[in-house]
């Protein structure tokens, strides 16, 4: 029988500009709902329930009970939900973009955009302003994300 050579495949590069929307995406992904999610769960006042708070009830299933429902009435509630799944869709496309790019890049590059989203997701969610210590982060965020790139193309 003869050995059979199966040809091999390459991969084909991606391109600059899909890495780029990839990591824009995930920053954004990451940044934008942060700030949601925490305003979402700030606001959140959990309801009475007697069976969990009664006398009958052990200090550890209370616990747990409490926290059981604290997360389902989370899930439920569409302020919370929907910014927690965007959230954990941009991991999952985390995870795709670290299997093709280059892990010293793409680590850095989408902390340091999540930070930047962060900052406008605030700006969106609960009006904070941004002052003039903050843009200055940002522009020695944006400095460093270049340093980076720059040290590994050349």
């Amino acid at each position: 029988m003869a050995d059979t050579v199966t040809p091999v495949v390459p991969v084909e590069d991606p391109g600059l500009f899909r890495y780029i929307v990839g990591f824009l995406l995930v920053g954004a992904a990451w940044g934008l709902t942060s700030p949601f999610i925490r305003k979402a769960a700030v606001n959140y006042t959990p309801p009475k329930r007697d069976h969990v708070e009664g006398p009958g009830v052990g200090v550890v299933k209370r616990v747990v009970l409490k926290a059981v429902y604290a997360v389902f009435d989370l899930l439920r509630r569409p302020g919370y939900a929907v910014p927690l799944l965007i959230n954990l869709t941009g991991s999952i496309w985390f995870f795709l973009l670290i299997g093709q790019a280059e892990l010293s890049l793409t680590v850095p590059i989408i902390n340091s955009l999540a930070f930047l989203f962060t900052v406008l997701g605030e700006y969106l969610a609960e009006g904070k302003k941004v002052g003039r210590d903050t843009w200055l982060g940002m522009g020695m965020v944006c400095g460093g994300i270049a340093l980076c790139v720059h040290s590994k193309t050349s």
